[in-house]
């Protein structure tokens, strides 16, 4: 089995928490909001026969320290690409391929655009492309903080938004019209989820919020390395994937099962295998 080492580096705003496995060419993958690089496990192991896969947790999600900024100023996406790039630099990193998933795509896209010359592809695994209707509506309704109480009440409802993302979309939606095809995870799956939500209560809202504000189809152009778009079965952003890499200069899609679904992380580490070896 392949073994997935941790470990901790310094970034700008403090340590960066990564997950690292394998040899090779170097890919560096961002996870989804919210959550950490647990959920990637599957994909890194994957991964690990062809790449030296590194995947940090996003600043203020698991086990990395929040972004730290002057007075109540909050994170955009070009500080956690920063972050990324601090991240490369410390682990002498010269060159890299990414991958990223929702938020995480985001992230991978103004990595790929801050440092062109450090970035050889980049692989957006379902990417948002929100109106400014949705963009206020996900802002206000969909990553709300979970102070802690002395009651504990945060917890019931911390799980019942872990729970709810895989039934619902937005989760908050919980009718027919917006249930999603999927079904519920194995219990210990939601459980680390859980478990990776409660550990920065307060912040992981942040990144979601930064994915949320991104001008996704003004920035996909900016993109000059190779760029692949993933569509997973069910995707609530498969239609904003399409969109965005119709706009890419050297984009392609290719589809892949969902995001948990028997045979996902092998299925997609394929994929980026094959998307790879045709860049040359």
């Amino acid at each position: 089995m392949t073994r997935i080492r941790r470990g901790f580096a310094d970034g700008p705003h403090g340590q960066i928490h990564y997950r690292r496995a394998g040899a090779g060419e170097t890919i560096l993958l961002f996870h989804a909001s919210p959550g950490s690089s647990k959920q990637l496990e599957p994909l890194i192991a994957a991964l690990a026969d062809r790449f030296d896969v590194i995947a940090p947790d996003t600043p203020g999600n698991g086990d990395s320290d929040p972004p730290r900024l002057p007075g109540d100023a909050r994170p955009a996406m070009a500080d956690y690409a920063a972050t990324a790039l601090a991240l490369m630099d410390g682990l002498e990193v010269a060159t890299s391929h990414l991958y990223g998933s929702h938020t995480g795509a985001a992230v991978a896209a103004e990595l790929a655009i801050q440092a062109p010359a450090r970035v050889r592809s980049v692989v957006l695994d379902g990417v948002a492309a929100f109106t400014e209707a949705q963009q206020a509506e996900y802002m206000a309704r969909y990553a709300p903080a979970f102070t802690p109480t002395l009651d504990g009440d945060h917890l019931l409802r911390a799980f019942m938004f872990c729970r709810d993302q895989y039934i619902f979309f937005p989760w908050y939606q919980r009718d027919a019209g917006h249930r999603r095809a999927v079904g519920l995870p194995a219990p210990q799956k939601l459980h680390d989820l859980l478990l990776d939500v409660l550990k920065a209560p307060e912040t992981y809202p942040w990144s979601y919020h930064a994915a949320f504000r991104y001008p996704t189809l003004a920035r996909i152009p900016l993109i000059t390395c190779p760029v692949l778009g993933v569509l997973g079965a069910a995707d609530p952003l498969a239609d904003d994937t399409r969109a965005a890499l119709a706009a890419a200069a050297k984009g392609q899609c290719r589809q892949t099962p969902g995001f948990g679904a028997a045979g996902h992380g092998t299925a997609v580490a394929q994929v980026i295998a094959d998307f790879v070896a045709g860049i040359g």
